[in-house]
Parts: structure tokens; C-alpha cells; sequence
């Protein structure tokens, strides 16, 4: 995550899941942004819709409004608005910048699995979402979460939700093979996507988990249409053949 993307059309969404999930804070969810840097780039740029109220504003109102204020200045367009502003009820969230080497990335989860000891879900917001061929520790792997730290914080009980940005190739293989990778990491997990425009949102269930997250989970696979967020539940196992 960098704080050139707040406010845009993915926040808005993602924003919504988690509004969803968090069922008026009765779900405690912890927020680890895996936060870099910003790089310059302009891909934080897709705002248009919040001038266009009629289409978007209905949708969750009260968000709606928060992320217009996050984008009214650069000033306000930080992650500092969302967390001060209650875009996500009851939220706890990790907001130290991620680093690439391997014993500051250490410390960053450690200081998370702390934080977060008590939130039934946590959230990780990276900039691209699954780890891919690039090692722990090399340039930009802050970009990633790897799978080892979903396996040790899905071991600790933890239900996980995750941001996975979409690369430019066939997208039901690629979400197929992201859930593969997944249940191979948290074996036990009932899962849920969250499909959009431009992402995928991984939702992992932990067994020991509340109900009353799965029921939001399940909520959220029937509340908007196609062009906002489809939802999907997986199950608990890969389909047998």
C-alpha cells in the first residue's frame, strides 16, 4: 500500500469489503497496510467516480464522504485519514513503513502478530499482492506477502483477508492458482473471493475462527452487482474430480 492510492476506486471497494466484514465492529479486524514508499507513479489516480455521486455514492454513503475528504487535498490524501476518519469500525492497524531487508521485515510481522493478537481478521494490503519468483529480502520484495507468513498467521488462529492485484494474464487461472498456493499454506481454511475490476480479495477463514465472520463473508457474496465486487465462496477443499 502507498498513500498515493488512497481514496482511488480500489480503496472505495476495498474499503466496503471490510466495512462488510467487520459487521459494525463486532468482527475486530487488524489492518496491516505493508505500507512503502510512493514511487512517483500516477496509479493512485483513479478518483472519477467520486465526482460522480449519483452512480457511487449510495453504495456506503458514509465512506463515500470520507474518501471524498481523503482526496481534497494531498494534505488529506494519507492513510492517517482513513484510520482518524473510522473508514473501518473498531479497526487496529500496523502502519510502519515495510522494509525489504529480511531482519526489518521480521520485526515489521513480529510487531504485527503483537499488535493484532486479539482481531479475529487480519487484513494485509500489499502493493501486489502473493509472493512471486523474487526472494525475501531482494529490492521491492516489501511488495509481497509470502506465503510463510500467511501459514505462521493463520497457525496463530488468525482468519486472514488478502489484496491481490491482478497481472495482465487469464484471471481464473491466476485466481485458481492463488487459492492452490493458499490451501497449501492454511490447509484448514474455508475460503472466499472477492473479485473487481482491477483486484482480488483473498479471504481465509480460520476453523476456530467466530461464526459471525463467516455469515459476514457469506453477506458479502450477495450484496452488490457484478461491477462493484462479485463475491465467491471456495469451500473448505479443492473441488474432487
Amino acid at each position: 500500500m502507498k498513500d498515493q492510492y488512497v481514496g482511488d476506486i480500489n480503496d472505495y471497494r476495498k474499503y466496503v469489503l471490510l466495512r462488510l466484514l467487520s459487521a459494525d465492529s463486532e468482527n475486530h479486524i487488524g489492518v496491516c497496510w505493508m505500507l512503502t514508499p510512493s514511487d512517483g507513479r500516477m496509479d493512485g489516480g483513479k478518483l472519477a467516480y467520486l465526482q460522480q455521486p449519483e452512480r457511487h455514492r449510495h453504495i456506503d454513503p458514509v465512506l463515500f464522504d470520507i474518501l471524498v475528504h481523503a482526496a481534497s487535498s494531498p494534505d488529506h490524501r494519507r492513510l492517517a485519514t482513513i484510520e482518524n476518519n473510522g473508514a473501518i469500525p473498531g479497526a487496529l492497524y500496523q502502519n510502519d513503513l515495510l522494509p525489504d531487508d529480511p531482519t526489518g521485515r521480521h520485526a515489521f510481522m513480529a510487531r504485527c502478530a503483537s499488535a493484532f493478537s486479539n482481531v479475529d481478521l487480519i487484513f494485509f494490503d500489499p502493493d501486489n499482492g502473493l509472493e512471486v519468483a523474487l526472494p525475501k529480502g531482494r529490492r521491492n520484495s516489501s511488495k509481497y506477502l509470502y506465503l510463510d507468513e500467511v501459514a505462521t498467521f493463520f497457525d496463530t488462529g488468525k482468519s486472514l483477508l488478502i489484496y491481490q492485484h491482478f497481472p495482465r494474464i487469464e484471471r481464473s487461472a491466476f485466481i485458481n492458482s492463488c487459492v492452490e498456493r493458499l490451501r497449501s499454506a492454511a490447509p484448514r481454511a474455508a475460503i472466499w473471493t472477492y473479485t473487481t475490476a482491477h483486484v482480488v480479495f483473498l479471504l481465509l477463514i480460520h476453523p476456530e475462527s467466530p461464526a459471525r465472520l463467516a455469515f459476514a463473508a457469506m453477506l458479502a457474496c450477495e450484496r452488490w452487482g457484478a461491477e462493484f465486487i462479485t463475491g465467491r465462496f471456495l469451500g473448505f477443499e479443492p473441488p474432487t474430480l
